[in-house]
């Protein structure tokens, strides 16, 4: 599925667009633990998160990932959002919380294997 049909249907706010909606979406993570999604998510993976940090984009650019959903209503830092737009990560937020978020994916036939 591409990214821009998942964030219609999820009817997500993107706050960073790199213009790159028609990525493939490959899988799902999710985690607040950057090392464990350093570790284990993979590239093309869309990313669920509570934190709203710079530093999840780094991870998020670090691994490839196709996009970061940051969930439960949770604003992203400033930083985060600038350092998005220049290391072209799309980051997207939601008040739905993670379990739901997480959810509707898998409903949507988007797995994390």
């Amino acid at each position: 599925m591409l990214l821009g049909e998942v964030i219609k249907a999820l009817d997500l706010e993107v706050i960073a667009d790199t213009g790159a909606m028609d990525a493939e979406v490959t899988g799902g993570y999710v985690s607040d633990l950057l090392s464990h999604v350093m570790g284990k998510a993979k590239s093309g993976q869309i990313w669920i998160t509570m934190q709203g940090h710079q530093n999840i984009v780094a991870v998020a650019s670090l691994i490839g990932l196709s996009a970061v959903i940051i969930a439960d209503g949770i604003a992203a830092e400033e930083q985060a959002v600038t350092k998005a737009a220049d290391q072209e990560v799309i980051l997207c937020k939601t008040a739905l919380p993670v379990y739901e978020i997480a959810g509707r994916l898998y409903k949507m036939g988007i797995t994390g294997v």
